[in-house]
């Protein structure tokens, strides 16, 4: 039977969509016009008085040429630290003790500067110590930095005095980030440590039913909740005693979990409230609402909607150079433990059980191209959805609907700015 001719071939395809992602070509006229247009606005802005006061709202993004700049590689036990002057010289350079003492007393002997950090484990208490001190910090993110793949040496103290070079002269190549509050940190705490627990007993789980396995016998399917009650007794009676004390700290374990889910319950119902917004959603729990709540932590810092996708690393990576546009997976950034819940909220959704939605039919229609990923990836691309949809119930307090969605009034109202 033949192919009809009429129909592209996937080369074909592939070079239309190549065609529609390119840049659109345009005369050089146009482009200096626009140009011009722009610096001419800039030249006024900067021209009136008025205009002085909002310039103020980023200052951390210009360059710091008249105050000393500190670059500040943070590490477990100790820091590097380096000192640049007004015209970029090196003051001085050594380490510090990572403790709160050593920090405040550090950092109270210096004049007013600008001090760069990179994020990690200790940058959110370091950051509250160093601003308290009355310095401007840059916490500097290091996915988006430029890498050190061609830097035939690098250590602590060059790092120290990249960060500073970099934070006096060209802060945005940085990609500062802000971090979220001592009280959300706290308790997002709560959320971590069952997080914690739940990957503890699965590991257990896993365990054991690997262990039967290896001596020619199965456990019964169960769910994580009643492992302990259900293989019990279907251990065999030879490696019993091995594997017992396994099975009873699993059911201890999930004890501790469903402590764990009452106190997220009780804390999304009493502090945040307005996590009921997005418990609108079929598939959407307390632990999901309150971690994406915790993680955002202010609705207002997204423009829109969609830039919330990107920012938890559910969007592909791009790797485009010329012709090339080869297709990779999600970018995986942002918070781990909030990705897992949302990719988990989209398998319900798209599961036996989920209701109809237009989420569901979304990613449906994604299964039906068929492939060993599509399921894979019918679900990120819901979660990505999902991501967007809770931000928009946030911010706008609408009702939600599941089919047809649109605004049909508010519940509460809307997040404040």
């Amino acid at each position: 039977m033949k192919k009809n001719s009429k129909s592209p071939t996937k080369k074909e395809q592939t070079s239309k969509r190549t065609r529609s992602q390119r840049p659109v070509q345009r005369e050089t006229k146009e482009v200096l016009a626009e140009l011009v247009e722009k610096l001419r606005g800039k030249l006024e802005l900067k021209a009136t008085p008025a205009s002085l006061g909002e310039a103020g709202q980023g200052p951390e993004l210009r360059p710091n040429l008249d105050r000393l700049t500190v670059g500040v590689d943070l590490g477990d036990q100790w820091s590097h630290y380096c000192i640049l002057g007004l015209v970029g010289e090196t003051l001085s350079e050594g380490q510090l003790r990572t403790t709160q003492a050593d920090v405040a007393e550090f950092f109270q002997a210096i004049t007013p500067a600008r001090v760069v950090i990179e994020v990690g484990t200790h940058s959110a208490w370091v950051q509250e110590i160093i601003a308290g001190c009355g310095h401007d910090v840059l916490v500097a993110n290091p996915r988006l930095m430029e890498g050190s793949k061609r830097r035939k040496r690098k250590n602590d103290r060059i790092d120290a005095n990249k960060l500073a070079r970099l934070g006096r002269v060209d802060p945005q190549s940085l990609h500062p980030m802000q971090h979220r509050s001592r009280e959300v940190r706290q308790d997002l705490v709560l959320l971590r440590a069952r997080d914690a627990l739940v990957a503890a007993r699965t590991e257990l789980i896993n365990t054991t039913r690997g262990l039967v396995k290896s001596l020619g016998t199965r456990l019964p399917k169960c769910s994580s909740r009643s492992f302990a009650h259900k293989v019990g007794e279907a251990i065999p009676e030879e490696v019993r005693d091995a594997l017992l004390p396994l099975v009873q700290l699993a059911e201890g374990l999930s004890a501790c979990i469903q402590g764990y889910d009452r106190r997220i319950e009780e804390l999304a119902g009493e502090k945040y409230g307005h996590t009921k917004l997005l418990l609108q959603v079929k598939g959407v729990g307390p632990l999901t609402a309150l971690a994406y709540v915790l993680t955002l932590e202010k609705p207002e810092r997204f423009a829109k909607s969609r830039d919330v996708g990107p920012y938890l690393g559910l969007v592909p990576k791009q790797e485009d150079s010329g012709e090339i546009q080869p297709q990779l997976g999600i970018s995986k950034a942002g918070d781990t433990m909030l990705r897992k819940l949302l990719v988990g909220s989209a398998q319900y959704i798209l599961g036996p059980f989920g209701p109809d939605t237009d989420l569901r039919r979304y990613g449906l229609r994604l299964c039906e191209r068929g492939g060993k990923n599509a399921k894979k990836r019918a679900a990120v691309a819901v979660a990505r959805k999902l991501a967007v949809l809770l931000h928009r119930l946030w911010v706008s307090g609408e009702v939600y609907e599941p089919l047809g969605y649109r605004v049909s009034g508010t519940i509460v109202q809307p997040a404040a700015a």
